[in-house]
């Protein structure tokens, strides 16, 4: 089958995990540039990691190597804003520079503004727990739009706020590694809040039309078989249950309804915010990699080794095909896949990585994609993720995502073999999933 002319194939990073630079040119540090000891596994850090920053146009030729037709990539806030008040040109000029030379490869720029690099200077602030924010984050959304609208169209300004919130302030496994459980509404209101302000600022100072989306930590119960009894009790559970509610209903109903869910008889955001929270927007981005379960996202214990990633998350390829369809259905928005992929302790060995199970993923997860864009849900793009291995938060470099391998040490770039066939499918616009 051939997908639609134009589709976004594409492949997506953030900055935090592949830029390094974290203390040149006038950048100031991230929560994440200073997590205290014991929070990275192997008090790993993020200060060099894939040295993109350096590297970049190296990365982009890579980029061109694949045939990828889009690239969504993140902006670290403390390169542009390294203290209150202060533009820092050289960040500008990076990814200004950064931004040319994937147009002059003819790779179209998604730009995410935040992706979990919260400043220091804005988390002494108050970071997400200070209402403040929402102004801050808006200052910031104006310098990007006068720096890059001239060049971007596609806007998204967060990625995944169920997961900065929730793993930053509530279990704590993430920066800025609180434990703060009751402040959930609080957080919600002010992450939201900043979200609207963000996307208005956009719509408003924005050179050319712009495309403005979310990238959700989102999926979805697979329906035990395909009767209308089973796929509406997935589809309800999906936006009600477990992670159905966390990761979905909670952010997707003041967001995209303008209604406060309670969740668990004690969270519940305020009403008046609301109008504050509710969002035009131009499409949903789904971060999609496992189908939800009864217990924590993506595990399941009965299911065997080979058909997890090396985080023990479940690969079943069904949750994208039902993503996309309950996403869709229900909010009636475009899709992009703005990541999907699998990680693995790959091994480099005479300059290759055979990466089997990766291209397995591939075939299973591309093969639902395609079932939803022949079924004719508007599937606009989809970003494999990710584009390199690189530092996988309090993981550290362990588990590899990548379809390129880094070798940490000298920074050298391998493709793996599930490279070559990604670049396959982007060359057919689809037509060789059949063949993976």
């Amino acid at each position: 089958m051939n997908f639609p002319e134009g589709f976004l194939w594409g492949a997506a990073t953030a900055s935090a995990q592949i830029e390094g630079g974290w203390d040149e040119d006038g950048r100031s540090p991230s929560i994440w540039d200073v997590a205290p000891k014991g929070k990275i596994k192997n008090d790993e850090d993020c200060h060099t990691s894939c040295d993109h920053y350096h590297l970049y146009k190296e990365d982009v030729k890579l980029m061109k190597q694949l045939g990828l037709k889009s690239y969504r990539f993140s902006v670290s806030w403390s390169r542009i804003q390294p203290q209150r008040g202060k533009i820092n040109e050289k960040g500008i000029a990076f990814y200004s520079d950064l931004i040319d030379e994937l147009l002059k490869n003819d790779i179209k720029p998604l730009l995410t503004l935040y992706h979990w690099d919260l400043p220091v200077w804005v988390q002494e602030e108050g970071g997400w727990l200070d209402q403040r924010i929402v102004k801050t984050f808006e200052e910031y959304t104006r310098i990007l739009v006068d720096a890059f609208s001239d060049r971007i169209t596609c806007w998204i300004p967060m990625n995944e706020p169920q997961c900065f919130i929730m793993n930053g302030h509530m279990t704590g496994a993430h920066a800025p590694f609180m434990n703060r459980y009751l402040s959930l509404p609080k957080l919600t209101e002010n992450c939201l809040m900043a979200f609207h302000a963000s996307c208005e600022c956009i719509r408003a100072h924005a050179k050319q039309r712009p495309l403005i989306g979310i990238a959700m930590a989102a999926s979805c119960f697979v329906p035990e078989n395909e009767s209308a009894q089973a796929i509406e009790k997935a589809r309800k559970d999906s936006f009600s249950k477990g992670s159905g509610l966390m990761n979905n209903l909670w952010w997707a109903a003041p967001l995209l309804e303008g209604r406060a869910p309670r969740a668990y008889g004690i969270y519940k955001v305020h009403e008046k915010y609301l109008p504050l929270m509710k969002t035009k927007l131009d499409f949903i981005g789904l971060n999609t990699y496992s189908p939800f379960t009864n217990n924590w996202y993506g595990r399941d214990d009965s299911v065997s080794a080979d058909r997890k990633n090396s985080l023990g998350w479940v690969n079943d390829g069904r949750c994208l095909y039902w993503s996309i369809r309950f996403w869709n259905e229900r909010y009636h928005l475009p899709i992009i896949v703005t990541e999907n992929g699998m990680c693995d302790e790959d091994v480099l060995t005479d300059g290759k990585v055979h990466d089997k199970k990766r291209i397995g993923f591939l075939k299973d997860y591309l093969g639902n994609l395609a079932r939803a864009v022949e079924e004719g849900y508007p599937v606009i793009g989809y970003q494999y993720w990710s584009l390199m291995d690189n530092f996988e938060w309090a993981e550290g470099y362990k588990p590899r995502f990548g379809l390129i391998y880094v070798d940490f040490r000298t920074k050298k770039r391998y493709l793996k073999d599930s490279a070559y066939c990604y670049r396959k499918v982007i060359e057919s616009n689809g037509r060789y999933i059949e063949e993976l």
